[in-house]
Order: structure tokens, then C-alpha cells, then sequence
């Protein structure tokens, strides 16, 4: 009884009817291929059952087909950036290495010598915060892509959130609302996250030419016991504020519960919006906080996409600051209109 032929990459290349190099790129995941012929080559491989033998495809590229994600710690920030260039890594039928470096510098070069001892195609590190960090790109044989947060030296490639734009989404969408009298509460001054927000929230009220309501921004801890005490003062201090900008979702959840414990309707009174869209927070507030995602795993996928580009040969260098999107919940509406003297029920 004769064996069956394995299924070879010409015989999918032929059935799609392109080239042996497109077919090649669209079971790789490259992005130089049209999305259409990409479904196309990927179905007509489901079809004929192709396995692509990644032993021989290494020996023919000189490459392993493996690249190494460094993290400076798994958390509620990083691990949905780890996901997105995880899934484009798959897409790609690439391996991953995941080396938590727990914000060590000795740990770090441990992991970043046994990745390149597996001979590892490229490496992608994520950072804890979007503070840049120091470049560990000089000297190694192999691509490094930062993000998160970004390397210092501006050769490299880093991707982060674009927070001056995400806090501009944040007010805008507030002025659209007819909220005036905005004021905003954030985390550390040492944070450039705090920083970048603040800018970004600045720079939308001059061009709608309002003022900051209160003056200035209220810096303190990424939390929700800050959040409360930030509101209380706030409160107290600028009675007519009619929304408040939050830093963080821990922060915009202590703004509304304390605005509700002094008698402010949240929206009516006071619209809220938060920042990162953790769920945790998000969605069990009350009423649920309209607050900014960071596209954390569109991020992710751009690195590794990049992170290909640059296997490939492609240079890349400079900061791409990804754009965030606005969610919009229950903790933000219409300012109410208010009723003139003459108004009759």
C-alpha cells in the first residue's frame, strides 16, 4: 500500500494560484501580502491539510522560527500587550519564549543571554510603565523591538499608547456633552502617564478656550482612596465643577463614590470618566465609568508585526504612539438643562 504524499508548500501555492514566496509570506503572517490572497493561501492550506515543517523551513532560512518576549513584569498592563503579540506570533506559526524579568537588571541579562543561546529570530520587551526605559538593542545579533514603554535611544523601535491623544478623546467628549467646568485628577507627577494625560487634557480645554476647573491638576496615588480624596477637596474647593478627567479607572471610581456620599448625582451633577478600562473597576462602578482603553493588544500585535518587518530586514526606528479608543458607559451624559426663571412645571 503506497503512501500518501505529505502536502507540500508548491502544492498550496499552485491550488491558491500564487507564488511559492506569497504563499510563503501568507503562512508566516507577513503583512506585504493582501489580506484577500492571505484568506485564500490559508484555506486552500486547511483544505489540503498542510504542516508546514518548521525543522526545514529554520534550516532553509538560517532561522529557528522563535523570538523571545521579555517582560519587565506580568501584569493587568503587560499581559494584554504579551496577548496581542502572542496572537500575531501564532498567526505566524512563530514559537515564544516568555521571560518575566520581575524589573531586575541582573535577571534581565540572564534571560536576554539564555534567549539568544536558543538562537531565538528576534525579541520583543515589554515595560512596566510607558517611562522609557534603557535600550539593550547595542551589541545583539538579533532585532529588538520596545513596548510599552519605550527605549531611550531613539534608534531602536518602540510602540506605546498615545495618551496626549486619549485624554483629548476624554475631553472632547465631554465638551460634546456641554460639561464647562472640568476639572482633573491623576496619579504621580513622576509618572509620564500622569504627565502626558495632563498635557493632553490641557491642550483640548485651550483650544475649546476654557480654563482647568480648580486651577490645577490634582496629582497623587494611582488609587481609589486617592480618587475619593481628591474629590472631597475638589468639591469643597470648586463647587460648580461639572466633570471630572480621571488619570485611572481606581481614581475615577473613589471621584464617584464620594461625590455620591456628598449628595452629587453621577452623570447629572457630575459626569466621570476613567482611564485603562480595567473591568475590575470599569464595570462594577456605579454607575459603570465611560473611561479610555489603551488598546493594549492592537499594541502588542503591531510589535510583533514590526518585530517580523524587522526579521525580515526591514529597519525600523522611532516612537509610534498607537491611538486609544474611548468607551463610552453610563458615568458620563448630557449636562441636565437647567430650568430659567420663568420655566412653569
Amino acid at each position: 500500500m503506497a503512501h500518501k504524499r505529505p502536502v507540500t508548500i508548491s502544492d498550496v501555492a499552485a491550488r491558491a494560484g500564487v507564488s511559492i514566496a506569497t504563499a510563503s509570506k501568507a503562512l508566516n503572517g507577513r503583512e506585504q501580502v493582501r489580506a484577500e490572497t492571505r484568506a485564500r493561501v490559508l484555506r486552500v492550506a486547511q483544505e489540503l491539510g498542510f504542516e508546514p515543517n518548521a525543522l526545514a523551513r529554520g534550516l532553509l532560512s538560517g532561522r529557528t522560527q522563535t523570538v523571545g518576549l521579555l517582560t519587565g513584569g506580568v501584569d493587568r498592563f503587560s499581559l494584554p500587550v504579551l496577548l496581542g503579540a502572542e496572537d500575531a506570533f501564532g498567526a505566524g506559526q512563530m514559537s515564544v519564549l516568555l521571560c518575566d524579568g520581575r524589573g531586575d537588571a541582573i535577571r534581565e541579562q540572564h534571560y536576554i543571554r539564555t534567549l539568544l543561546a536558543r538562537r531565538v529570530d528576534g525579541l520583543i520587551v515589554v515595560g512596566e510603565s510607558t517611562d522609557p526605559r534603557p535600550s539593550i538593542t547595542e551589541g545583539l545579533p538579533v532585532p529588538v523591538v520596545y513596548a510599552y514603554a519605550p527605549s531611550t535611544d531613539p534608534n531602536d523601535v518602540s510602540f506605546v499608547p498615545d495618551d496626549v491623544g486619549g485624554a483629548g478623546l476624554a475631553i472632547n467628549h465631554l465638551l460634546t456633552l456641554g460639561r464647562t467646568h472640568i476639572a482633573h485628577v491623576t496619579g504621580p507627577l513622576d509618572y509620564l502617564a500622569a504627565r502626558d494625560r495632563a498635557a493632553g487634557m490641557r491642550a483640548a480645554l485651550e483650544e475649546a478656550g476654557l480654563p482647568l476647573a480648580g486651577g490645577e491638576v490634582l496629582y497623587g496615588a494611582w488609587s481609589q482612596r486617592w480618587g475619593r480624596q481628591a474629590a472631597e477637596l475638589l468639591l469643597a474647593r470648586v463647587p460648580d465643577v461639572d466633570a471630572v478627567f480621571c488619570g485611572s479607572d481606581q481614581i475615577a471610581y473613589g471621584v464617584a463614590e464620594a461625590a455620591h456620599e456628598l449628595g452629587r448625582r453621577v452623570p447629572d451633577d457630575l459626569a466621570v470618566i476613567g482611564y485603562d478600562n480595567w473591568d475590575v473597576f470599569a464595570t462594577e462602578a456605579r454607575p459603570p465609568l465611560t473611561t479610555v482603553d489603551m488598546n493594549l493588544e492592537r499594541l502588542g500585535r503591531a510589535a510583533a508585526q514590526q518585530l517580523f518587518a524587522a526579521i525580515d530586514g526591514g529597519a525600523g526606528s522611532g516612537v509610534h504612539r498607537m491611538p486609544c479608543r474611548l468607551v463610552v458607559r453610563d458615568s458620563t451624559a448630557p449636562q441636565p438643562r437647567r430650568a430659567a426663571p420663568d420655566d412653569r412645571d
